[in-house]
């Protein structure tokens, strides 16, 4: 059966990605709705996957930011409360891990090391942090330590480019230091989120770790999902971009996991029904009608893609600033069957780019004195990647 075993979790095979400024309570609510649609159309009665919330810093919470703690909120039912956590000082890491674990605000903890972003990287964070040997070993020793019976997973990146690779040594330590399970994207930071995610990679490392591999990306499609679990043997499905826009891709992703020909295409009177329930969820999240809008503008651009919408209703749409404004401009659009355009790769790709990393980073495996010093600097109070 396509289980995933992360200590005492049990669930199916099927990941949420934490993505910044995506992934709040909300959206999680309606990911693990369809996901919990999937299970029972494929007659699972298990958890219906991990519902990864967005990315923290460990500063933050530290310190508790209240945006940070908002941030950490449960969306209401999730039987299990994943948290991913940034940072690059064990001891901040620490002590951010023992608050969760200590105030009962977690059942599942990730590590990012697979940030891409410059404004994260260059301080040595994030996808750069890997290079560093002892500072990951550290980082991923005190996490163990600090979070007790709560699961502690890793989610990287091959490494920083095609020179400097870092997944294989990484995912040993962690398997050493007691990390529950690794998740990799199978592309390096240069190449950001541009060519394709190289599977291949993802297999050796399931080949060379005994803990569980998760794999992640360029799953778009629950037929994505199959390939990548053919290609490499891995132990689950992690999946980002590809359910921007529509969340009923885990009803998919979890029937297939199942072996359902279960799914979900949306006539655009369902769509509407969708997003009218996101706004009303986000509206009771944020307390605040005007910014739940705001956030959720970014979120109707991808829902509406490949229909038949319009320019000026397009614009219109994101212009929004309260729900009964929503409702109407939605209904002005008229019913249409689930488009195939609106299938296929999702998120921007962009190009390769050249990695941010801190001036002499390179130069050895391990940190510096003065690294040492300067790294401390990459707690930056800010949720994001």
């Amino acid at each position: 059966m396509p289980e995933l075993h992360l200590g005492p979790i049990t669930t199916t095979d099927i990941v949420l990605a934490p993505m910044a400024g995506v992934t709040n309570p909300p959206f999680r609510a309606l990911c693990r709705t369809s996901g919990m649609a999937g299970a029972k159309a494929a007659g699972y009665s298990g958890n219906a996957g991990l519902y990864v919330c967005e990315m923290v810093t460990s500063r933050a919470l530290v310190e508790r930011h209240p945006e940070t703690m908002r941030m950490i909120e449960p969306e209401e039912g999730d039987p299990i409360r994943s948290i991913q956590l940034y940072g690059v000082e064990p001891a901040t890491i620490g002590a951010a891990i023992r608050l969760l674990r200590t105030e009962d605000r977690a059942d599942h903890i990730d590590l990012n090391f697979g940030c891409p972003v410059p404004k994260v990287t260059k301080k040595g964070g994030g996808s750069a942090l890997p290079w560093k040997i002892d500072l990951v070993t550290d980082i991923l020793r005190t996490a163990v330590a600090q979070a007790g019976e709560i699961p502690v997973t890793v989610k990287m990146r091959v490494g920083i480019d095609d020179e400097h690779h870092t997944y294989l040594q990484a995912g040993k330590i962690a398997e050493n230091a007691g990390i529950t399970a690794v998740t990799l994207h199978g592309r390096t930071m240069a190449q950001h989120y541009s060519g394709r995610a190289n599977w291949d990679l993802i297999a050796r490392l399931v080949e060379t770790l005994s803990i569980p591999v998760l794999g992640n990306g360029d799953v778009f499609s629950a037929d994505d999902a199959r390939a990548m679990r053919e290609a490499t043997g891995c132990a689950g499905i992690v999946v980002g971009r590809g359910c921007q826009g529509r969340p009923w891709l885990f009803a998919d992703l979890v029937a297939a996991s199942h072996g359902s020909d279960f799914r979900i295409r949306p006539t655009f009177r369902e769509l509407q029904a969708i997003i009218e329930e996101h706004a009303r969820l986000s509206i009771a999240h944020f307390g605040d009608e005007g910014r739940a809008m705001r956030e959720l503008r970014k979120h109707i651009t991808w829902y509406v893609r490949g229909f038949s919408v319009g320019g000026e209703a397009r614009r219109d749409l994101a212009l929004v600033s309260s729900l009964a404004e929503l409702s109407e401009r939605l209904s002005a659009i008229e019913d249409q069957p689930y488009p195939e355009a609106a299938d296929g790769p999702r998120g921007r790709a962009g190009s390769p780019k050249r990695p941010h990393v801190p001036d002499g980073w390179l130069d050895s495996r391990y940190l510096s004195e003065a690294e040492a010093q300067r790294i401390r600097a990459a707690e930056l109070a800010i949720s994001g990647g």
